[in-house]
């Protein structure tokens, strides 16, 4: 009858919507969880940081098909102290318990928070020139669709 119907529903953390959404959430995590079991959901009272977060995908050479595992990520120690910027493990593990290497496709979600698109942007492509490893990949562009929009007055 060519009307929309669903074709399933996931109730779980989407990657990488998950990275850019958990650090706007000021409120512990586990209310709104446990809540959800309790089915007390909707007497949960979220507080969420107003600024704009951004992530950015660092993957394997090759990735979305065939890709080389275990190169090692150097830069992540000079990312510690850097405000507003979170690294998100994926496919990462760490060799003789010391530096890591990658594991996997996406490789390591770079976020961060800033009070325009621009400046999270700004500080997420800044905190990626600290990180190497062999045949990493990320786009460029992140943000670049939203920016547009803000400086064309409409809402995103």
């Amino acid at each position: 009858d060519n009307q929309p119907f669903v074709l399933e529903f996931n109730v779980r953390f989407g990657d990488p919507e998950t990275q850019a959404i958990l650090p706007k959430l000021k409120s512990d995590i586990l209310e709104p969880i446990l809540s959800s079991i309790e089915g007390d959901l909707d007497k949960v009272d979220l507080e969420w940081d107003e600024r704009f977060c951004l992530c950015v995908v660092l993957t394997s050479g090759g990735y979305p098909g065939k890709y080389e595992k275990g190169k090692e990520i150097k830069g992540l120690e000079n990312l510690e102290n850097l405000e507003d910027i979170f690294i998100f493990h994926a496919g990462t593990k760490r060799k003789n318990n010391r530096e890591f290497i990658t594991a996997g496709g996406r490789v390591l979600n770079v976020v961060g928070l800033g009070d325009t698109i621009k400046e999270a942007q700004q500080r997420v492509y800044q905190a990626i020139q600290n990180i190497y490893f062999e045949n990493m990949h990320y786009r460029k562009d992140i943000g670049n669709k939203a920016l547009h929009f803000f400086l064309k007055g409409k809402m995103v």
